[in-house]
């Protein structure tokens, strides 16, 4: 039953309302899916380098063996439901964003996700 003429419409899984090509979207979710891994997502900005740096330094103070990926792709980004940048992925979940990190709340986050 559609209220005041207006009628039900079904929502896109994009995050543009499906402005965007089907093989992006689907690298997207792809990238937001794969786990075990640390991810910095921003567009490589003076803040994204330095979350990426202290997050370097947080990883090698706690011996993990971790590589870093740098997502610069809008669409990647969106994916995970990121609006402000710089943000932090550890394993497929977003822990931090909008801001930058200093390395010892770096190192307490890892601890915390990794035990």
């Amino acid at each position: 039953m559609a209220l005041f003429g207006k009628k039900n419409e079904k929502a896109t899984a994009c995050c543009c309302n499906g402005n965007c090509d089907p093989e992006s979207m689907a690298k997207a979710e792809s990238a937001k899916t794969e786990g075990a891994s640390v991810k910095v997502l921003g567009s490589g900005c003076a803040k994204c380098n330095q979350l990426e740096a202290a997050t370097k330094a947080a990883l090698q103070q706690l011996g993990m063996d971790a590589t870093i990926d740098h997502v610069t792709d809008f669409a990647c980004i969106a994916a995970y439901g990121v609006m402000s940048t710089p943000a932090l992925v550890v394993d497929g979940k977003v822990v931090s964003y909008g801001k930058t990190l200093t390395t010892e709340e770096v190192v307490r986050i890892l601890q915390k996700i990794r035990g």
